[in-house]
This record gives C-alpha cells, sequence and structure tokens, in this order.
C-alpha cells in the first residue's frame, strides 16, 4: 500500500475519529450562531488534566528509560523550534504587506507546541496500536521554550536596530510634528543620540526573564508538574484510574472549544494581510518534514521507534495556543495579536490536527513499512 493511500485512509479514520470530529463540529455550530458556551475555568482544568497526564506518562517512561536515547531527540527538537522562528523572519516577513514583527511572533507561535495537538497526534497514535516511546511527550519543552526565547529576542534586536536607524536619520532632518507619539522623546542633538543608543544598548533583551516566563505559563507548568511528579514518586495508581480513562474524553471536549474558537479567530485574519493564510496552510507541513527527517536521523543511529518520529513531527507542525501567545504579548508587544493568533488557530491548528497528524502517519508506515 502506498502513501497516498495510507494518506486517504487515515484521513477518513481521521475523520471518523472524535478527535478530529469534535474540532470539526465546535467549527460548525460556530458557523451555525450557536450560542453554546463552555467556560473558560472548565478548559482550563481540562488542559491542566491532559497536560498532567502526558507529563506523568513522559515521568514514569523517563524514570524506566536508558537517558542516553532522549539526548538526541531532544537536541533535534531545540533545533527545529529555533529554525522554525528563522524560517518565518525570512519567509512571511519578506513577503508584502507583513509586517516583520508580526511574522517573527508567527514564528514563534508555530515554532512553539500544542498541547492539545500533541495529545491528538498521541490518541491516533494508540488507536493505530503504533508504538512510541512513552517519554516522546516530553519533547514538549525542548521545542516550546527556545522557540518563544528566539522569536522574542529576534524581535528585539529587530525594533532596537530600526530604533537606532530612525534615530540616526532624525539627526539629518527637522523634527516634524508627529513624527514621534511625544517630542520630548525625540533626539535633536548628536549627543541626545548617543545617549540613547547607550541606554538602548543597557536595555539589551535578557534571556532568562523569557525562559521563566515560559515555564510560568499554564500549559508548560502542568507539563513539567507531572514530568517531575513521574519522576520522583510513584503516581501509578491515580495515573492508571483516574487520569489514563479520563484522557479521551476530556479531549473530545477541548476539541469542540478550540473548534469554536477557530472559527470565532477567521475574522480576525481578515484584518491582516492574506499571506498569513497561505503560510498557516503550508507552514505545518514544512515544518513537521524538518523535524521528521531530524528524527528520522535518530531513528537510523539511536533507534528512535517510528512513532516517536511521528509526534516530534506532529508537535512541530503544531502551533501554541495556550502559553504562546501570552508569552508573546509580554515579549514582543508591538507585534499584531489578530496576525500571530488569528494564523495560528484559525488555520493552523486544524490543518496540523487535521491533515498533518494522518500525513505524518501515513509517511511513517509507508517508511516503515
Amino acid at each position: 500500500m502506498d502513501f497516498v493511500s495510507l494518506f486517504v485512509k487515515d484521513f477518513i479514520a481521521q475523520l471518523q475519529s472524535p478527535t478530529l470530529a469534535f474540532l470539526i463540529g465546535g467549527m460548525i455550530i460556530a458557523a451555525l450562531g450557536s450560542e453554546l458556551v463552555i467556560p473558560e475555568s472548565i478548559c482550563t482544568i481540562i488542559v491542566f488534566m491532559l497536560l498532567t497526564k502526558i507529563g506523568l506518562t513522559g515521568g514514569i517512561a523517563i524514570r524506566n528509560s536508558n537517558l542516553t536515547e532522549m539526548v538526541l531527540p531532544m537536541i533535534f527538537a531545540v533545533i527545529t523550534g529555533i529554525t522554525i522562528v528563522f524560517i518565518s523572519r525570512y519567509t512571511l516577513a519578506k513577503l508584502p504587506k507583513v509586517k516583520v514583527v508580526d511574522a517573527i511572533a508567527t514564528g514563534g507561535l508555530f515554532g512553539a507546541v500544542s498541547g492539545s495537538t500533541m495529545a491528538a497526534g498521541l490518541t491516533v497514535l494508540e488507536e493505530q496500536k503504533m508504538a512510541y516511546e512513552a517519554w516522546a511527550g516530553a519533547l514538549y519543552p525542548f521545542m516550546d521554550i527556545p522557540a518563544l526565547v528566539t522569536a522574542i529576542v529576534i524581535a528585539n534586536i529587530y525594533l532596537n536596530k530600526k530604533k537606532r536607524k530612525e534615530a540616526v536619520y532624525s539627526t539629518e532632518q527637522p523634527v516634524a510634528a508627529g513624527d514621534y507619539p511625544d517630542q520630548k522623546d525625540y533626539p535633536s542633538s548628536r549627543q541626545e543620540y548617543l545617549s540613547q543608543q547607550k541606554g538602548d544598548e543597557d536595555n539589551r533583551v535578557k534571556i532568562w526573564p523569557i525562559i521563566e516566563e515560559s515555564l510560568r505559563g499554564p500549559a508548560l507548568s502542568a507539563m513539567l508538574l507531572g514530568l517531575a511528579l513521574g519522576l520522583f514518586t510513584q503516581p501509578e495508581s491515580v495515573y492508571k484510574s483516574f487520569y489514563d480513562p479520563a484522557f479521551r474524553g476530556l479531549l473530545s471536549i477541548l476539541m469542540l472549544v478550540m473548534g469554536m474558537e477557530a472559527w470565532s479567530r477567521i475574522g480576525e485574519l481578515r484584518k491582516v494581510a492574506q499571506w498569513y493564510v497561505v503560510y498557516s496552510v503550508v507552514a505545518p507541513f514544512v515544518h513537521g518534514l524538518i523535524a521528521f527527517g531530524l528524527g528520522m536521523i535518530a531513528h537510523y543511529t539511536m533507534n528512535f521507534s517510528m512513532g516517536g518520529v511521528v509526534i516530534l513531527a506532529v508537535i512541530a507542525s503544531s502551533s501554541s495556543d495556550i502559553s504562546g501567545p501570552p508569552t508573546l504579548r509580554a515579549g514582543i508587544p508591538s507585534a499584531n495579536p489578530s496576525a500571530y493568533i488569528g494564523a495560528s488557530t484559525a488555520v493552523g491548528t486544524p490543518v496540523a490536527i487535521g491533515l498533518c497528524i494522518p500525513f505524518f502517519l501515513g509517511l511513517a508506515q509507508a517508511i516503515g513499512g
């Protein structure tokens, strides 16, 4: 059975599975104007439980695994997260009517990881009975944090350079009303410009606060909590009796909410360049293929399972929908949330769940025989 038939088979199966069915269902009822509202507090609890379960699974597996097997996939996860941001910086940012800071923020969000998409991918692998390392879900932070940090650093470097260029230009041009929101901030002399430049250097982007902000985010906090509990305690009884049985039901509710959210965000994309739609459709496949290729290197050198390769590709194709947006809002306040959140939630997430999961699963099955 060739790759195309495997992809079609998996895609049809995905349409019939609760994961994608609830996502599409949420989009349909939102399009029909349904007034169904699931309280945000319930969604927060669901996300916490899902990511805690994934963390527990990874922690228990790491405790019983050879840590050397994890090193290469972790390195590849870091490389993928950083690479995705640079791809956006030098592709999306070059397109007409796309602002550079908005493109960088979009790259950061697509480089970061969606816990719900990862949960959906893990569920599909279990349904298809494809073996994978239980610790594969623990690759989440190794891609998520580097992507967010890289995006914020690159954006601030760009903004600082732009500010300096404008300041240099302003020393050669007469001050015009409205050039600066506050004329008192306008560098009217060379000495004042040099003083401002020195202040910019003193305010260089600091990496650790960004990492701290990411670690404090609700998604990573829940994930790392579960990871720590799985590593250092014996949570098997509560895991088997509560977290594991409830996982798929909770995931289906979250998919319904995400479908409704995706539809509501489509309107936001109309406010920005339509290139974001193109990027949101193409990028998940490109990002996933990069991770898939790196995963295959780990497969051939470290016996990383094909299921693990699929998970690495799926988290690379995903875009953060929980921890990423608030981190980017704080780190790149000048970026337009309608651009990067709209691109991620309205298009990127449905593409990652509905198309990328069966695509990479079919690719792995075709290669693995």
